[in-house]
């Protein structure tokens, strides 16, 4: 499996996103403490909106602990909104293309976990994308699948209703195929204005995932503590698993839910899976 990360806020310099946290995504690569594999080795990537309006990417095959140019890279970019990523294969070769976060046009998409059966199941799921997407398609992942599944049933329309629709398909496909337990998925996607971020698996046992608590809370109860100062009252993390162990700092994502983070107040809703209706 994978361990991921988004943050969304101020302006700030990846690498103290990235290196500077106690248990930090690069840490979590090496030691995870709450993933399926504790080392995340099979390549890493990170997204990032800047002054265009469609986000950048750098990934790469070698481990994040390792690759000299991330830490280049991170100590000289900001960003108010990244997606950060590091790979754990389930059986896709280690390649670039199959690195997160994955990007079509505007959006970002990152995934931790499986869609079980993927060898059976995976002509049948390409051909439900949408033709004039299909070509996009560049690695050989099940995250990339749904993905582009989750753009043909409506992604950039409406977010959840599009992954709704996504996790429906391949639970319905996965049922009429005899296969089990087809999903395990957190899940993140991005316009670069709002976040979207998802727990849910058909075991209704997902892989963990963590959002950071409201900023000016901490502050009242750490009026002392100089990170918290720094901040602005718009932070948000959510992480496969918590980057400290500062007592309040953070929540469980519930099981079988999605998150929005937006300008405003955020959101948490519970998601269900919507099947395809078929004709007697």
């Amino acid at each position: 499996m994978c361990r991921w990360m988004v943050y969304s806020g101020g302006p700030i310099l990846v690498e103290d996103l990235l290196f500077k946290p106690k248990y930090s995504l690069i840490e979590q690569s090496l030691h995870s403490r709450m993933g399926a594999t504790t080392t995340n080795g099979d390549g890493f990537g990170i997204g990032w909106y800047g002054d265009r309006q469609q986000p950048a990417v750098f990934k790469s095959v070698d481990p994040a602990w390792s690759d000299a140019n991330l830490r280049e890279l991170t100590s000289q970019v900001q960003t108010p909104l990244l997606f950060a990523h590091v790979r754990a294969s389930t059986g896709t070769p280690v390649q670039r293309s199959n690195c997160h976060p994955f990007r079509h046009g505007d959006w970002l998409w990152m995934h931790n976990g499986a869609l079980s059966g993927f060898h059976e199941l995976k002509r049948d799921l390409l051909f439900a994308v949408d033709p004039s997407l299909y070509p996009d398609i560049e690695g050989s992942t099940d995250s990339e699948a749904l993905f582009f599944l989750a753009l043909t049933f409506g992604l950039e329309a409406d977010p959840i209703d599009g992954v709704a629709r996504a996790v429906g398909f391949v639970e319905d496909l996965a049922e009429r195929r005899g296969v089990a337990n087809p999903v395990q998925a957190t899940m993140a996607t991005s316009d670069g204005k709002s976040v979207w971020v998802f727990r849910y698996s058909s075991q209704h046992q997902s892989r963990t995932l963590f959002h950071s608590t409201d900023v000016t809370q901490l502050r009242s109860l750490y009026p002392d503590l100089e990170l918290l100062r720094t901040l602005g009252d718009e932070t948000r993390l959510v992480v496969s698993e918590p980057l400290g162990d500062l007592p309040g700092a953070w929540r469980e994502v519930p099981e079988s839910s999605c998150g929005i983070i937006q300008p405003g107040a955020d959101e948490i809703r519970p998601f269900v899976p919507i099947r395809p209706v078929r004709v007697a």
